[in-house]
């Protein structure tokens, strides 16, 4: 007897444009393993960053099992606060509007809260050779 994984509830009609329906069977169904429950733990493990490798070592394990493609850059002007670094989530089938809205913002938070974090991926993009 084999057991399914639990899937994500859909959300109510008319509140996301997560465009559930138009999953098709296959890897594009991985998003949906995404659980609240599992979503609280992966906006917890964001939010307490330790370095840059974690974060790049996050994002790639973002991408290998649910398939979201998270691009953090600094953003076109003046970096200042946490706000001017860029954290864009590609478009997809079935990632819930609250994911893609609690993603970036568990990423700033820990980057508020380790500001290291932050200087290295700024220094990553070399806008602090000079400093």
């Amino acid at each position: 007897m084999t057991s399914q994984p639990p899937l994500r509830h859909p959300c109510p009609p008319g509140a996301c444009d997560c465009g559930r329906e138009r999953l098709a069977d296959g890897p594009q169904r991985r998003i949906l393993l995404l659980t609240r429950e599992e979503e609280k733990r992966l906006v917890a493990r964001l939010e307490n960053l330790k370095d840059l490798d974690d974060l790049y070592h996050l994002q790639a394990r973002l991408y290998a099992q649910l398939g979201i493609r998270v691009r953090i850059s600094p953003g076109l002007n003046e970096v200042r606060t946490m706000r001017g670094i860029a954290i864009e989530l590609e478009a997809q089938p079935g990632l819930c509007r609250k994911t893609r809205q609690a993603i970036p913002a568990a990423i700033r938070r820990g980057l508020e809260r380790n500001p290291q974090v932050a200087f290295r991926l700024l220094d990553a993009h070399d806008l602090l050779r000079d400093a």
